[in-house]
């Protein structure tokens, strides 16, 4: 039991905050209007540029406009999250770093690695879209002749693309390139194209709205509004996820940033609102241009102005492309050697991926390794295999991090290692005149925080628990709970509809254990003294991102499911060899039971008059007051 308990210790310890933890060897010049850019640059080009055609094709037809409004959503609430855990750690490495600090480090890892997927399939992604983006300008020469002369990849795979793609591979090997140059170089190449992006879009939508017919939502022959159902919507919905994930490389640039715990924030709710507005527009836009059905997955825009007679605008519009999808690609390309910098600067990776270079001031090896690996997967994979296996992955992700903000939020103070704002006394001396007025009416102090509820503190079983462990069970309780609950609802929906009164005595089982849980988190003192940006109606809000979250994620399919416990294999075998033993973390408690062994001559007390002499000289002089 006492080898159990060392190596649950061992794999949960937490990173300390340290004095020189905001110090970095990255460059910290990064303002607010820098960031918010790189943001919205990140998102707009994948989401419209990549999935909207595909999602309003095959998945939700006209619907995809609630679909991109659920997403955004959801993309919100756990943007809300990260901004909190964004303004209060300010490193590279993101949620990997905030779930390191308060959860401990295997989750801090999963998490970690979870987010390199993320950002490496992000990137081959976005380069295999832009590759197809420039082919469609030229009528598909590019994949003819590759096809004529190299011969196909696969047919019909569900893990390879039919044919390798040297263009998105050449595409991805020029933009890490430009990362590498540094990371103001990086975002004014990013600004530039970005406000390019935008005025292509501003015109996608006043050129396409003037093609407008509202026929093509009402039309009951193709469907109408919802052709493939709600579950379609929603299914959309879990795709169109994936064009959200850029705000996360806000939070990634916090260590580059002049004033993170005010940049954070405003940028990141800036750019998720004017993102989801936008995406709502054009999916408004393109399925009142042409009936769904004659969308194409592959360059939906370009193609929808040609089926109107606007071929002129055509060519605009894949300009356009280009460029969303080169600052989508960047911001991709930013965030990947960053977030392998934070994990290899704590020891979780090889120590040579946080080397950096002195002149660039960036992670050269990091891009190098990493930026390898998109590429080549840029080379071989399909764009639709790559952005479902993203999705999960950050979902995940992001699932973690909303249950980390309440778990944070009932620590005792003991355990909170973030600086507090000082207690304060609320009320008169003559509100205190009463003992059960002072029960009622006095502050709440620090000490309370993670306990019960001055009403609730005799609430048998809860009452034995320490501070904070009790929320702690509670949330893992209610995010399986939930997760039952939605795998339920989702892949039984048939059964449901068909008054199966098993499935629905499992159902109302299952919600009853997620009320039950909530209930008792609420029930302890909550810590609302942080010095930073604290997200509102917590622990509300973030159960609901964790319960979306947990919905979009059985949505996808099962090849997806087994491709992320493929990924998270390797991960934990790369921690379990490697991390674990060289963590920074272990290193420092491995220095210092080292350094109480040091003395070599404790059975005569040598060091003892050493270790006086220290103390002694550390202390103010005292009078003589004749005590002794």
């Amino acid at each position: 039991m006492g080898v159990l308990q060392r190596f649950v210790d061992q794999v949960t310890r937490k990173k300390t905050i340290t004095e020189d933890f905001h110090e970095t060897s990255l460059r910290k010049c990064l303002t607010t209007f820098d960031i918010t850019l790189l943001g919205i640059g990140h998102m707009v080009g994948a989401g419209i540029y990549v999935l909207t055609g595909a999602v309003v094709r095959l998945k939700a037809g006209p619907s995809t406009v609630l679909s991109y409004f659920f997403a955004g959503m959801t993309a919100f609430l756990s943007a809300l999250c990260y901004a909190e855990f964004g303004a209060r750690v300010p490193k590279a490495g993101s949620a990997y770093s905030y779930t390191y600090v308060t959860v401990g480090e295997i989750w801090g890892f999963v998490i970690g690695w979870n987010i390199l997927l993320e950002h490496i399939i992000g990137a081959a992604a976005v380069a295999r879209a832009w590759s197809a983006s420039f082919d469609s300008l030229l009528h598909q020469a590019i994949r003819n002749g590759t096809i004529t002369h190299v011969g196909y990849l696969s047919r019909d795979s569900a893990w390879f693309s039919e044919y390798p793609d040297f263009l998105a591979c050449l595409f991805a090997i020029v933009m890490f390139c430009v990362v590498a140059t540094g990371a103001k170089f990086s975002i004014r190449f990013n600004s530039v194209f970005t406000i390019f992006n935008g005025g292509v879009i501003l015109f996608i939508i006043c050129a396409g709205l003037y093609f407008a017919d509202t026929n093509n939502w009402s039309n009951t022959d193709n469907g109408g509004f919802f052709p493939f159902g709600f579950t379609g919507t929603l299914a959309g919905a879990a795709s169109c996820f994936f064009a959200y994930i850029g705000f996360e490389g806000i939070a990634v640039s916090g260590e580059e940033s002049k004033h993170p715990e005010k940049s954070i924030p405003i940028a990141t709710g800036v750019s998720l609102l004017v993102v989801t507005f936008i995406y709502m527009l054009v999916s408004v836009t393109l399925t009142l241009m042409i009936p769904y059905t004659m969308t194409d997955t592959s360059a939906a825009f370009p193609l929808a102005f040609a089926a109107r007679g606007a071929y002129w605008a055509k060519y605009i519009v894949a300009l356009g492309t280009l460029f969303g999808l080169s600052t989508s690609m960047l911001g991709t390309a930013f965030s990947l050697p960053r977030s392998v910098y934070a994990m290899a600067n704590d020891g979780l990776l090889f120590e040579c991926f946080a080397r950096v270079h002195p002149k660039t001031q960036t992670p050269l090896y990091a891009v190098g390794v990493f930026g390898l690996i998109s590429c080549l997967m840029a080379l071989f994979f399909d764009i639709d295999t790559l952005i479902e296996f993203m999705s999960i992955g950050t979902l995940t992700a992001y699932t973690i991090v909303a249950a980390c903000i309440i778990i944070l939020r009932y620590l005792p103070v003991s355990k909170c290692q973030f600086e507090l704002k000082p207690e304060e006394v609320v009320g008169k001396e003559e509100d205190f005149a009463t003992e059960n007025s002072t029960i009622l009416k006095k502050s709440k102090s620090h000490d309370d925080f993670g306990r019960l509820k001055q009403r609730l503190k005799n609430i048998p079983i809860l009452r034995n628990y320490e501070p904070g462990d009790a929320v702690i069970i509670a949330v893992v309780l209610m995010t399986i709970s939930m997760a039952l609950f939605t795998s339920t609802l989702i892949y039984g929906m048939p059964l449901l509809k068909a008054g199966t009164w098993w499935l629905v005595i499992f159902m109302l089982l299952f919600g009853a254990m997620v009320v039950f849980s909530y209930m008792i988190i609420i029930a302890h003192e909550q810590n609302d003294a942080f010095m930073t940006f604290q997200i509102p109606f917590v622990p509300l809000l973030p159960a609901v991102s964790i319960f979306l979250n947990l919905a979009l994620m059985f949505s996808l399919s099962y090849l997806t499911w087994i491709r992320l416990v493929i990924w998270m294999a390797i991960g934990l075998l790369v921690y379990f060899l490697y991390g674990m033993h060289h963590s920074r973390e272990n290193r420092a408690a491995s220095g210092y039971g080292h350094i109480v062994e040091l003395p070599t001559d404790t059975v005569t007390g040598a060091a003892i008059p050493n270790l006086d002499e220290d103390i002694r000289e550390q202390q103010p002089p005292r009078k003589d007051e004749g005590l002794f």
